[in-house]
C-alpha cells in the first residue's frame, strides 16, 4: 500500500471542511500529520487542480485574514464565495468566533 504523500493529505483534510465553514493553514497543517507546515499547505493551495474537490478558499489565516488565492480576482473572489456560503466577517475578517471549523 503506498503512503500518502503530504500534500494529498492536505487535499484530503480541506474536502472535509463543510460549507459556510473555514480553517487555517495551521490547522489543516496539523490535521495533515505536520503542525509546523502551514506553508506548506499554501502551497498546495496554490497548486490545486481541482477546486470543486477542494475548496482552498476555505483556508484561512490564523487571524482569520484572507491570505492569497490564485483563482479568480484573487482574494476578492475567496471572499465572495465565502460570503455565498455563509461565512461571517467582522470587517474585513473572518469571525473565526462563528466560522471556523472545529475538526
Amino acid at each position: 500500500m503506498q503512503e500518502n504523500t503530504f500534500t494529498e493529505q492536505v487535499y484530503r483534510v480541506v474536502s472535509g471542511i463543510p460549507k459556510g465553514k473555514v480553517a487555517t493553514y495551521s490547522q489543516i497543517a496539523r490535521l495533515s500529520g505536520n503542525a509546523k507546515a502551514a506553508r506548506a499547505v499554501g502551497m498546495a493551495m496554490r497548486n490545486n487542480k481541482d477546486t470543486n474537490k477542494v475548496p482552498c478558499h476555505r483556508v484561512v489565516g490564523a487571524t482569520g485574514a484572507l491570505t492569497g488565492y490564485a483563482y479568480g480576482n484573487g482574494t476578492r473572489t475567496k471572499m465572495e464565495l465565502l460570503k455565498k456560503e455563509g461565512v461571517k466577517f467582522r470587517e474585513q475578517k473572518i469571525d473565526l468566533s462563528q466560522s471556523l471549523w472545529n475538526k
